[in-house]
């Protein structure tokens, strides 16, 4: 029995043993090389000398596209400058888009003490005078009177602009400035009077409709005069101390009528002891804002500190209140025209302009 089982696998196993030998002789006859270090790298050479064929021209091609870009750049910026400068130097355009521009890129119109002079700021003040006239005044600056209106405020705003530039020169040599409260707090004065709408949509449709503006635009205005007010405020030594030594006899006793006919500067009210002579309300335009405020926030009687309203120096008195309206005094010290100090400077240090109008 274990004779048959052993013959029947021999047998089994003869079949396998001729396909082995023959897949040798045919692995025998095909020479397979061997894999060594040598034959990879050799192999690498190979496939990487067949993809260089690709590759340089790829390179070249992307040198080209570089340089290509680079020429069209520069030509489009040249051409852009050139349009630019063409249009704002020699037509004076105001456009919205050329006011994007300056926004953007500071072109100069001067330089004041070896400062540029913005060209967005000379726009910044003709467009609210342009708006105005166009939308309140109907003034079309197509026509003959038009265009001679125009010229007239291109130089106003050309000039304000120089003037606003000498200002903030001043009022860095002097160490002043205007904070964001204080804007604040001439604006709530301001609109505590309903001089600019009682509301905010109000105060943004007066600022929109009538220049343009939006509150950030009126906050910058509004900060500029804030600053021009401190400025000769500060310059203006002999006012304040007028205003000082008036205070300091009212504290002393004397009689506000008394002090007000030997001090104050207005000679429409200065004889009457300061007497404004009539009802005043707390809207009332003839009258700055902060004395005004001033006056409807005191007792009967009583006369306040010195108040700054950035044109003159007051001392403001509320002899009595007729329901929602009052009566009032004031003795006032008007300050210097700070256009006498910018003239100054402009001959000490003369602008160089670069806008010929």
């Amino acid at each position: 029995m274990k004779k048959r089982i052993k013959k029947a696998s021999e047998a089994a196993k003869r079949p396998f043993r001729k396909l082995r030998r023959r897949r040798a002789g045919e692995l025998a006859s095909t020479k397979v090389p061997l894999i060594t270090n040598d034959t990879l790298a050799e192999h690498r050479e190979e496939v990487l000398a067949g993809a260089r064929k690709y590759i340089y021209p790829l390179q070249h091609s992307k040198h080209r596209i570089v340089l290509l870009s680079s020429m069209i750049f520069a030509i489009v910026t040249l051409v852009f400058f050139v349009y630019t400068m063409l249009n704002l130097y020699r037509f004076e355009t105001t456009s919205n888009f050329m006011y994007r521009i300056v926004q953007i890129i500071p072109f100069p119109i001067a330089r004041v003490e070896g400062r540029f002079v913005s060209y967005e700021s000379y726009l910044f003040e003709l467009r609210h005078y342009m708006h105005y006239y166009e939308t309140q005044q109907k003034l079309s600056f197509q026509d003959e009177e038009g265009k001679i209106e125009l010229e007239a405020f291109k130089k106003q705003a050309f000039a304000q602009a120089i003037d606003d530039a000498y200002i903030k020169q001043l009022a860095h040599k002097n160490n002043v400035s205007v904070s964001n409260q204080e804007v604040e707090e001439e604006i709530i004065i301001v609109r505590q009077q309903d001089r600019l709408g009682s509301s905010d949509q109000v105060f943004e449709d007066v600022l929109r409709n009538f220049w343009g503006w939006s509150v950030n635009d009126f906050k910058r205005s509004l900060r500029q005069q804030l600053l021009a007010r401190k400025v000769i405020s500060t310059l203006d030594t002999e006012s304040r101390a007028q205003a000082e030594a008036a205070y300091a006899e009212l504290q002393a006793g004397i009689d506000f009528g008394e002090v007000a006919q030997k001090y104050s500067q207005d000679l429409a009210t200065r004889d009457l002891g300061g007497d404004y002579g009539i009802t005043i309300d707390s809207a009332n335009r003839d009258i700055p804002a902060r004395v005004t405020s001033q006056i409807f926030n005191q007792a009967e009687g009583a006369y306040s500190a010195i108040i700054d309203t950035g044109y003159s120096l007051e001392i403001v008195k509320t002899l009595r209140f007729e329901g929602d309206k009052a009566r009032a005094a004031h003795i006032q010290f008007i300050f210097k025209d700070i256009t006498q100090t910018l003239e100054q400077e402009k001959t000490q240090n003369p602008p160089t302009e670069y806008l010929k109008l």
